[in-house]
């Protein structure tokens, strides 16, 4: 599919002008958010953007409006599934060889492309022989390697998000099912678990998510909640910054603690930081100098932490609807997908209150 151009630019111009853009929100006229793409009625989550520029989307299979789990946007707007359609058909029966709810996506230091299969779809309970972290060569666009996990509990796992240091072969995911960081070694397949249970792993109990007034709640008025979720590993690939959803603090450790199988559990958990409050945040990224950058749904905001250990905030704009994934482009611009998950019918009482079409946006540093 394609970006939709049609006749309405002139009904955009006066929407511009009273402060009003194409996805229907009011923004500040000193905002800097731009839109850098629009999905249409399907909900974007993970995006990568290639050392070439090259654009990757995700759409977890969490409603029946899906169409594809993984494509890349075409410079002309155009949307082709990637890597190919065989692996975007949907085919329940056949877990292991197509896409089930693909999510994480992100782009290693060696440009190679990383694909994160939950296996979780809203039809039923996460289907364990879909789990799988899947490598693509972007020269061939062939999927080189698929590794599954084995050695997990997948019953109790429920991995989320993925960063991989090319050079050091290692990959680390957060796993908010059992509040843990997974650390696979890509050469052999194997994965281990630390800080399983910590509390800098664990989702704050009595922290109730609220965006525009209304606390986030499924239908059986439970709150949205989520231990360790989002990660994101420095380009020198020495220390790794996480933290769950559903509590205010940052944290980092050094990876050499992460992937020293020496340590015991209790020598790792000393050297987890505790980097002060941040607000709400899903993804996060880092760029090539340090910097991580993250979201906060509650106030609609994009912040910046430094490696001096400064929190600016970069940009606060009404379209930032549960900023979810981020990356950073060759041009010189944050892009971020807004997944607006919290108006979901699930925590709506059953009625979406999504307003389409979603959008990826971008915010030139």
């Amino acid at each position: 599919m394609k970006l939709r151009f049609n006749g309405l630019q002139p009904l955009f111009f006066v929407l511009a002008l009273l402060g009003v853009n194409r996805s229907g929100f009011a923004q500040s006229s000193k905002s800097r958010l731009e839109e850098a793409v629009s999905t249409d009625r399907y909900q974007p989550v993970g995006l990568a953007i290639s050392r070439t520029g090259r654009m990757f989307v995700s759409f977890p299979r969490w409603s029946d409006v899906c169409e594809h789990g993984v494509v890349e946007v075409l410079p002309n707007g155009t949307r082709r599934p990637f890597p190919d359609a065989e692996w975007n058909r949907w085919d329940i029966t056949a877990p292991r060889e197509h896409f089930i709810s693909a999510q994480a996506l992100f782009i290693d230091g060696a440009d190679g492309l990383w694909i994160l299969d939950l296996s979780n779809p809203s039809s039923g309970k996460p289907i364990p022989a879909g789990i799988k972290l899947l490598k693509v060569n972007l020269t061939t666009n062939q999927v080189e390697r698929i590794y599954r996990f084995e050695d997990l509990p997948l019953n109790k796992a429920g991995l989320n998000d993925v960063q991989v240091d090319a050079r050091r072969q290692i990959a680390y995911l957060s796993d908010p099912g059992r509040a843990a960081i997974v650390v696979l070694d890509l050469k052999t397949g194997k994965s281990r678990t630390v800080l399983e249970k910590h509390s800098s792993t664990r989702a704050d109990s009595s922290f109730v998510l609220t965006i525009d007034g209304q606390a986030v709640r499924d239908q059986l008025g439970k709150p949205f909640s989520s231990n360790v979720n989002g990660i994101a590993l420095t380009a020198d690939g020495a220390y790794l910054y996480y933290r769950p959803i559903t509590q205010s603090r940052l944290f980092r450790i050094p990876t050499s603690a992460l992937w020293n199988a020496k340590l015991s559990p209790a020598l790792v958990a000393e050297k987890v930081e505790t980097l002060g409050l941040v607000g709400v945040s899903h993804g996060m990224i880092a760029d090539a100098a340090g910097n991580i950058y993250m979201g906060d749904s509650g106030n609609k905001v994009i912040r910046r932490y430094t490696p001096s250990g400064q929190l600016e905030t970069l940009v606060q704009d009404e379209r930032l609807l549960w900023p979810d994934s981020f990356a950073v482009g060759p041009d010189g611009y944050l892009y971020v997908t807004a997944a607006q998950h919290h108006r979901l019918p699930r925590y709506n009482q059953g009625q979406s209150k999504v307003q389409t079409p979603f959008w990826v946006f971008k915010l030139k540093l």
